[in-house]
């Protein structure tokens, strides 16, 4: 009787002490993932500072040369989401799980924001830091986190909802708990917002227009994932971002200096991120389903007939339509100077 207590006292001790041992090695590699991920982007961002938005676009906006607040806040929330779901459990509550989602909904948000690996991590931030510093001071800090709160969540939506279809088209389970996540989404749909404010501005080191930056993007991952399979898990929130980015800037952003919403210039259609040869079998199509999911919208000639009406002809009536926007464009550069001017000359004073 008493070898059998000092048994069983010797075992709980073990396991006691292996259960430890366990605490302790993950403390350990989550302080080391951690470390690996700030060297990495430390080096990376350190390596690519001399290099701004505006050299990237091949110098078409004159933008601060620093990283702004909200960017920096969003790095930090994505690198705080990476270390949490290298805890087992917390990917199952954070990442999007289908069968999950309900009661889970907030994964709904949180997926966008969690990144499962180092290179996927380093990818967002400098994505978000590059981006973010062009299109922020023009859309304003509070446009700039709505669109992409809208975005993350209708894209999630969207994931969620072709997940569900799959299973019960094909009765596999993998379609129900295999955890989805990423910022991937969030970034397809910020190159659209490039592909909106600098359509024919050509990348300095790609040597393309931007306004084909996210056709580029997603038929770069559709290439990829006929060669890596695994990467194939990333093309329905790359779709689905840029289609919703789309969306939102298409018919929801509010334009404050016209009073207006979205962008109903036929250079932002969404014909235009295909080969214009495809253009005239995609028009019909994606007027059909712009009438089912967005009713019935007046045609960009009638939302400017204001100006349209001096200037008779369809010539006439396409130049004026792009003097219009280019006008556009340009007065939303120059507040965004100088809002950006107002805030330098305030860290000056304060730093005095």
């Amino acid at each position: 009787m008493q070898k059998r207590k000092t048994l069983s006292t010797t075992t709980h001790i073990a396991i006691t002490l292996n259960m430890t041992e366990v605490s302790k090695n993950r403390i350990v590699n989550l302080f080391g993932e951690f470390n690996r991920t700030a060297w990495f982007i430390e080096l990376l961002i350190s390596c690519f500072r001399t290099m701004s938005a505006s050299q990237l676009l091949g110098g078409a906006m004159n933008m601060n040369p620093g990283f702004t607040k909200l960017c920096k806040g969003l790095a930090v929330v994505l690198i705080g989401g990476h270390l949490v779901v290298q805890i087992p459990t917390a990917v199952s509550y954070l990442a999007l799980i289908p069968a999950k989602t309900i009661p889970f909904g907030w994964n709904l948000i949180t997926a966008g924001f969690v990144e499962q690996t180092i290179y996927g991590v380093v990818i967002s931030i400098l994505g978000l830091l590059f981006v973010g510093r062009m299109l922020e001071p023009i859309w304003g800090s509070r446009e700039f986190f709505k669109f992409i709160f809208v975005v993350n969540l209708l894209s999630s939506f969207c994931i969620f909802t072709a997940s569900i279809s799959m299973y019960y088209f094909t009765r596999e389970e993998i379609y129900l708990y295999k955890p989805i996540s990423g910022f991937q989404g969030i970034l397809s749909g910020l190159l659209v917002g490039v592909k909106q404010i600098v359509p024919d501005q050509e990348l300095s080191i790609l040597k393309i227009k931007a306004k084909w930056l996210p056709s580029l993007v997603i038929l770069f991952a559709v290439a990829v994932s006929f060669l890596v399979t695994e990467t194939a898990a990333y093309l329905p929130t790359l779709i689905c971002g840029t289609y919703m980015g789309w969306i939102y800037l298409r018919y929801w952003q509010r334009k404050p200096e016209t009073n207006m919403k979205g962008d109903p210039s036929d250079e932002f259609a969404f014909s235009t991120f295909f080969p214009e040869f495809l253009r005239p079998l995609i028009d019909p199509a994606a007027k059909i389903f712009e009438r089912m999911l967005c009713g019935r919208r007046l045609e960009p000639s009638q939302d400017y007939s204001f100006v349209d009406t001096a200037l008779p002809g369809p010539e006439s009536l396409e130049a004026s339509r792009r003097r219009e926007r280019g006008a556009r464009a340009l007065e939303e550069r120059l507040l965004a100077a100088e809002r950006l001017k107002a805030e330098q000359t305030k860290r000056e004073v304060g730093n005095v």
